[in-house]
């Protein structure tokens, strides 16, 4: 498969990290390559982007003016690579929940696939490490309460870890696409299962970031609880 890939990170202080992560994403494949969207991070994380990426032509950086959430991220990072030749298009976070060492396998399974989800429930098996456990019954009860509200059978609809072909992408109307924290997960998968894209989940194992701070906040978890609502109406009445 001679598809190139491009790695798509959004960043807020995450400095410590970024060296090791790019050496180990890099070494997954020589087709992949790098995009950090940074939020002018005061760590001065697009910095030191910017320097590697100077003397790396598979490192790239999107600078943005201020923190403007995980989903604007998203949809800024996919732009820029449906304007250029890139054929799968993956997210991924930047503290190593996400584990480079996955990456083969999403390219494996994206011959198979439009996209690709990396999940911590498949099966109902839980692949989480070191979550206090009532995080851990926050994110499996959210992802049963939105398979149950919008109907997708998908095992870990919430997860970030994922790969997009372009042409699912392309098919998206990224400007009518409303959500911008994890909520976000959640309604690119749907907006993509209704436009007939067939995805497949793949285990992953998610393990708590050791560097840096979480983002989540009470706002990101009541915007997926209404979030899901709205999908399901917007559905019904033909608007997604």
């Amino acid at each position: 498969m001679p598809d190139r890939a491009l790695v798509i990170t959004p960043t807020y202080n995450e400095r410590a990290n970024i060296p090791t992560l790019i050496a180990r994403v890099l070494a997954q494949d020589p087709r992949i390559e790098c995009l950090f969207v940074d939020d002018n991070s005061p760590d001065g994380t697009g910095d030191l982007i910017e320097e590697i990426a100077s003397a790396n032509p598979r490192v790239h950086l999107l600078r943005r003016p201020k923190k403007m959430g995980l989903g604007t991220a998203y949809r800024d990072g996919f732009r820029w690579a449906l304007e250029r030749d890139y054929e799968l298009i993956f997210e991924m976070d930047a503290d190593f929940s996400h584990d480079p060492d996955h990456l083969p396998a999403f390219l494996k399974a994206s011959e198979s696939a439009d996209f690709v989800l990396g999940s911590r429930y498949l099966d109902g098996k839980v692949t989480v490490v070191n979550w206090p456990m009532s995080r851990l019954i926050l994110s499996y009860g959210a992802n049963i309460y939105a398979r149950i509200v919008t109907g997708m059978k998908l095992w870990d609809a919430t997860g970030g870890f994922k790969c997009f072909h372009r042409r699912v992408l392309a098919a998206i109307n990224l400007d009518d696409v409303r959500s911008n924290g994890y909520a976000f997960q959640i309604e690119m998968s749907f907006r993509a299962m209704r436009r007939g894209f067939k995805p497949v989940e793949i285990p992953i194992v998610f393990a708590d970031r050791t560097e840096g701070e979480s983002k989540m906040s009470g706002h990101i978890v009541r915007e997926a609880i209404f979030m899901v609502w709205r999908l399901r109406w917007w559905a019904l009445t033909g608007r997604v």
